[in-house]
Order: structure tokens, then C-alpha cells, then sequence
């Protein structure tokens, strides 16, 4: 089985469209970076959202790896600043409650997670372990799909994931989630 490292993408600028990383965030990445080149990891896989590659491109640089895109690992929405933010954050809410609800922009709960779990299933073949670098959103979704509702923390549920945690699975069974532990 591939044991596969689910990356939260590194703190983000706080900017509509495809922001990139905060001083913080650079710093966090270089921290989770030098901790993932420690684990032996085969492979490294990206959301194409600039925030998850420039995440991805400090694992690279620390690994030796190069990075692959998936689209799959896109956020299940962006706001990209066409949509008003307080209607934005509407549908996000509506989407958290109801998986099935299809946003303004982006996909239902439902199908952001089936987008992901399709990923990890093509490349459950692969040497592991595998960085895959996302987003909180989908992962929540992930989480929801592959363990229920009840047993994601509420805090994930609530907060989202925090920047640069790592959720670990073997194949697709959730070894931990949201670790925080190599940032401190």
C-alpha cells in the first residue's frame, strides 16, 4: 500500500484569485519541507493553484523531486473576487452543510472529494510515500467521504485545515490527520 503525506498548501496572501504565500508561509513550507525530505518520499504531487505549487516547489527543492500538477487537487472553491465575498462565503457554509449543494463557482462537496479519492486511487500503484500538496477544503471533503462526518474533528469542520498540516493515509485508510507536530 501507498502511504500518501495530504500537504495543506503553506498561509496564503489574503487576495481573490490565485494568491501566493505569505513571508510565514514560505517559512512554514521550508519547515514542512525539511521534515518530508526526512521520510523518504518518492514522489511529489501538486494542486496547479499557485499557493499549492510554490508549497510543493520547497518540498522539491528539499527532496531532489520534481513536482507533478493534478488537477483533481484543486480547492473545492476560490474565490476568485467576480463572486461578492459575504455570497462566497454563503455558498462555502451551504456546501459544508449540504455535500450535494453545487456553489456559484467550484464543485459540491461530494465531487471534490471524488475528484481526490480518483487521484490517490491512480496513484495508490506508485512508490511510496507520496507528497500530495492541497487544499483544506478538499481534504475536509476527503476526510468526510473516506472516515463520516462524525469522526473529522469539529475543528477541521469549523476552522478548516490549518497551513501546512499533514494528513497521512496509508492507501486509503487515515493514519492521522492534520498533524501540526513538525512545525513546532
Amino acid at each position: 500500500m501507498t502511504v500518501f503525506y495530504l500537504v495543506q498548501h503553506a498561509e496564503k496572501e489574503r487576495l481573490p484569485g490565485d494568491p501566493g504565500l505569505t513571508k510565514l508561509g514560505r517559512q512554514q513550507a521550508a519547515m514542512t519541507a525539511n521534515w518530508l525530505q526526512r521520510t523518504g518520499v518518492h514522489a511529489i504531487v501538486s494542486s496547479p493553484l499557485r499557493r499549492a505549487r510554490e508549497t510543493a516547489s520547497f518540498i522539491a527543492t528539499s527532496t531532489g523531486l520534481r513536482v507533478q500538477e493534478d488537477a483533481r487537487l484543486r480547492e473545492r472553491m476560490s474565490w476568485d473576487g467576480t463572486q461578492p465575498l459575504d455570497s462566497f462565503l454563503a455558498d462555502w457554509a451551504t456546501s459544508v452543510k449540504d455535500r450535494n449543494f453545487m456553489p456559484v463557482s467550484g464543485d459540491s462537496s461530494h465531487a471534490a472529494a471524488e475528484r481526490m479519492r480518483a487521484c490517490l486511487v491512480n496513484l495508490a500503484g506508485e512508490p511510496g510515500p507520496i507528497v500530495i500538496v492541497t487544499h483544506g477544503g478538499v481534504t475536509v471533503d476527503l476526510l468526510r467521504t473516506l472516515i463520516g462526518d462524525l469522526a473529522v474533528p469539529a475543528e477541521l469542520m469549523q476552522n478548516g485545515v490549518p497551513s501546512c498540516a499533514i494528513t497521512t493515509l496509508d492507501h486509503l485508510s487515515v493514519v492521522s490527520i492534520a498533524s501540526v507536530a513538525h512545525l513546532e
